[in-house]
């Protein structure tokens, strides 16, 4: 009877240390957050370099693999550069259409006002006045500055990053004393990697699924700033839940302003709640499978807390920070309850789903302890 409660009270004393451990992980994430982020953005990077340069290698017929990696890395910066290009020209011509749809507005307005039986309405200048935009000049003008710094300390990081991975190998040698124990941390990263990769290439996949029939339709009703508002879509796709939302709605509201009569504000609406609806039921569980293993309920924490901790960085992230904690959490015996949890089957570290990335190494394959760099193509 004294040993059952002594293994009680020691299984209770562990659980709370958990527990402890990861509140004060999430202060000490939220703490330093300045630095957390763009590294963890850095890493987020470098996986996708990564895949992209084993694609090449993989799936182009006598493609050098020295120069996987190079090109690999100028495409996947040069994308990121045209993206904020692309996203900043349209955002800059939206906003100078701003004073072209002030009567539509004002038509609204009235129309809502009417409906709601107000004899008197305000403009939509004076409801912008009263807004009183000047006020967010100087937050907006921040927020751009802590952007610019941000992206400069990601470019930073994921320059050290490819520079160091290179000593990887020789690391863990040192680290990892014996062959079981090397293989084990491979195993681990394997597992890591693979869940990061194919939570990335299906987002890759279904974001532009979403984005380039939207952009046709949008093209077709004649919306202005088409390739902006197909970029909106395909980034946000990366937000969990919130993020599908954004991007069903945004257009139809703008084109509700721009066009006279609502109809093809309506089917706009319509083809991208169709589109939505196909690609988030049926394509993506069909991708997905149980590649990422973890439960709904688990997207929707994860999405608010790194988004608390992080902000939108953190909800662009939650999703593979999530994958990352549930692997790792699985390898110690006192927070395995934690990552059982998180999983969707209650086995977060079982089989993973057949459907790959294209180039991805097999799913169980655990790769040589030291054949490669543990992050190299």
């Amino acid at each position: 009877m004294a040993l059952a409660d002594l293994h009680i009270r020691a299984h209770t004393a562990r659980n709370s240390l958990v527990v402890i451990a990861v509140v004060v992980a999430g202060a000490a994430f939220y703490w330093l957050s300045g630095i957390l982020t763009p590294l963890a953005l850095a890493l987020f990077l470098l996986v996708m370099i990564d895949s992209f340069a084993r694609v090449l290698v993989k799936r182009v017929p006598h493609f050098p693999a020295i120069l996987a990696q190079p090109i690999a890395i100028v495409l996947s910066v040069g994308l990121v550069i045209l993206t904020v290009v692309v996203v900043a020209a349209n955002a800059t011509a939206f906003a100078g259409q701003i004073n072209t749809y002030l009567p539509k507005l004002n038509a609204l307005v009235g129309g809502l006002a009417a409906t709601m039986g107000m004899a008197n309405h305000p403009t939509a200048q004076q409801l912008i006045n009263q807004l009183n935009p000047s006020s967010y000049i100087g937050v907006t003008v921040g927020h751009l500055k802590g952007f610019a710094t941000t992206a400069v300390a990601v470019l930073l990081y994921l320059g050290f990053l490819i520079a160091s991975r290179q000593s990887f190998p020789r690391k863990a040698v040192k680290l990892f004393g014996s062959d079981a124990t090397r293989h084990e941390a491979a195993e681990i990263f394997q597992r890591i990697r693979d869940g990061v990769e194919r939570y990335l290439w299906i987002q890759v996949v279904c974001g532009l699924m979403m984005a380039v029939p939207a952009f046709v339709v949008m093209m077709a009703l004649g919306l202005d700033n088409a390739v902006f508002w197909a970029f909106l879509i395909f980034i946000v796709g990366f937000i969990p839940i919130i993020g599908g939302a954004i991007g069903v709605l945004g257009p139809p509201l703008f084109a509700l302003v721009q066009f006279d009569t609502p109809w093809r504000a309506l089917i706009l609406l319509a083809a991208l709640e169709v589109m939505g609806f196909i690609i988030g039921n049926i394509i993506y569980p069909r991708m997905q499978g149980k590649s990422l293993n973890i439960d709904p309920i688990a997207v929707l924490l994860s999405l608010a807390f790194w988004g608390a901790i992080w902000g939108l960085p953190g909800m662009f992230l939650s999703t593979p920070l999530t994958v990352m904690a549930m692997i790792i959490l699985a390898q110690f015996e006192g927070a395995r309850w934690i990552a059982v949890l998180l999983s969707s089957d209650g086995e977060p570290l079982g089989p993973t789903s057949s459907v790959s990335a294209p180039g991805d190494p097999p799913a169980l394959a655990a790769p040589s302890p030291m054949s490669e760099p543990l992050t190299q193509p």
